[in-house]
């Protein structure tokens, strides 16, 4: 988990500096309208949709917006015809790379892609070249500020959920995918509010990467996250602390 829970991390203080909320929307929005058009509007029956609206309510997207994407997602409203795929590569040193991208041109978003790989270092793979280094878990993340570890960890044990780590500031609880819903209702239930949740691909080993290679492959990470198309990345990167501080900023 090491690549991917330290991650979570640089780009949670990175949110928190540049406040670039329109972005998280409209990336937000993409989400809800593909799950409202894969699952149908009702987040009861569709739990893909349902996670989505949590973590758009999360970000205090307005009502009236989550609404008009369910719309769209269901054809109630008109929309764009957006298309999901997953890439793998390599990047800086060596990390096995994960991106999840919803496009409404996805020959564009791969040439893009593959262009930001090829600019900062690293290769795009082809299809299940890394994707056996990860493995599908559900994951809550938790303020651990604002809930004791000892806390959080006893209703994250009474809720179902596999496991809870904590990395600087947060609690990241990892569930099964199937049971994601239940373990955030049951801490909800508790009192404790989830910041987000997610189906997210864990690494199983990780690659050390070090030094101007493991500064590249942050710079990349940050350009994949940026991208309007990417909604995810996954990387099985491990940097040490030292490191991750003196080229995350």
């Amino acid at each position: 988990m090491a690549g991917h829970s330290k991650w979570k991390q640089i780009k949670r203080r990175k949110a928190a500096a540049d406040a670039r909320r329109g972005a998280k929307f409209t990336k937000l929005i993409k989400e809800i309208t593909v799950a409202a058009r894969h699952g149908g509007g009702d987040p009861d029956g569709n739990p893909r949709l349902r996670t989505a609206i949590d973590n758009a309510k999360a970000e205090n997207m307005p009502a009236e917006n989550i609404e008009r994407a369910i719309k769209k997602g269901t054809g109630e409203l008109e929309g764009i015809a957006y298309e999901e795929a997953t890439y793998e590569g390599y990047g800086p040193g060596g990390a096995a790379i994960m991106i999840q991208v919803t496009s409404d041109n996805l020959n564009r978003t791969v040439a893009s892609i593959r262009h930001l790989f090829s600019k900062i270092g690293g290769s795009l793979g082809e299809p299940n070249s890394v994707a056996w280094l990860f493995e599908k878990r559900g994951q809550v993340y938790l303020d651990a500020t604002r809930y004791p570890e000892e806390v959080a960890m006893e209703a994250v044990l009474d809720a179902g959920a596999e496991d809870m780590v904590t990395v600087g500031d947060q609690h990241i609880v990892t569930t099964q995918p199937t049971t994601l819903h239940a373990v955030r209702d049951a801490l909800r239930a508790s009192g404790i509010e989830a910041e987000q949740a997610e189906i997210a691909l864990i690494p199983q080993t990780t690659a050390h990467v070090q030094g101007k290679e493991a500064e590249q492959l942050l710079k990349l990470m940050d350009a994949l996250e940026e991208h309007d198309d990417v909604s995810t990345v996954f990387s099985n990167f491990d940097i040490d602390t030292e490191t991750l501080a003196a080229v995350s900023g």
